[in-house]
């Protein structure tokens, strides 16, 4: 009789060790109170998670950070990330998430955009910027739309958009810059021969005004002598 007694409670505590006593075993087939969960639930993924030198198992939903999850007929199993820097993966080799201060891009972490990608604030990830052609060449030196007349003038060069970004809230690099420069002429052809002219012309009328000047004040004088006498 004791001997059946016996029996009774060893099963008693294999079937509390199966259902899980211990929080623990929460989700677990099968569970040892030093070892944790050895095999999970249908749809729980298996857990070994590492505490200093003691590892145990869990039965969870879904896999922490730093692992997803790998579905198989025996059980299923989180897997570690394999990529640095990794919060959430959807493979081994492919992040979806990857950790604060870090971006994501085509399933990697990157602590900035490579080239030619801009950083979607809102998602921390790296998006096709806008790709812009080369510099064209300095074009002619101008200033009030003409090319000579003056000292200094502005040369301005141009590029086009080749691509547009993935989002509209994504500025493009700017298309058209100008700088300071020298005139190649001074002055325009024909500019001082007409300076010439118009020099000569003043100077005729200044001769004029300075002739009549003297005349009036000729016949002023005359007069002036006339009434003397």
């Amino acid at each position: 009789m004791d001997d059946g007694h016996s029996l009774n409670n060893r099963g008693k505590r294999t079937r509390r060790a199966n259902t899980g006593p211990y929080p623990i075993c929460k989700g677990c087939l099968l569970c040892s109170k030093d070892n944790g969960c050895l095999s999970c639930q249908q749809k729980l993924f298996f857990f070994l998670r590492r505490q200093g030198m003691r590892q145990y198992g869990e039965c969870l939903h879904s896999c922490p950070s730093g692992y997803y999850g790998v579905r198989a007929p025996e059980m299923n199993r989180c897997a570690r990330c394999k990529i640095d820097n990794c919060d959430t993966c959807f493979s081994k080799d492919f992040c979806t998430k990857c950790k604060a201060g870090f971006y994501l891009h085509k399933g990697r972490c990157f602590e900035e955009c490579p080239e030619g990608f801009v950083l979607l604030q809102d998602h921390m990830e790296c998006v096709d910027g806008c790709d812009v052609g080369p510099w064209s060449n300095w074009g002619t030196c101008i200033k009030n739309n003409k090319t000579c007349g003056y000292k200094w003038g502005l040369e301005t060069r141009t590029r086009q958009i080749v691509k547009k970004p993935a989002k509209d809230t994504i500025p493009c690099p700017t298309i058209a810059e100008s700088r300071r420069c020298k005139m190649a002429k001074r002055h325009c052809p024909g500019e001082r021969k007409q300076k010439k002219q118009k020099g000569k012309s003043a100077n005729k009328r200044k001769g004029k005004r300075i002739r009549h000047k003297d005349r009036k004040q000729y016949v002023v004088l005359q007069a002036t002598e006339k009434t003397d006498q």
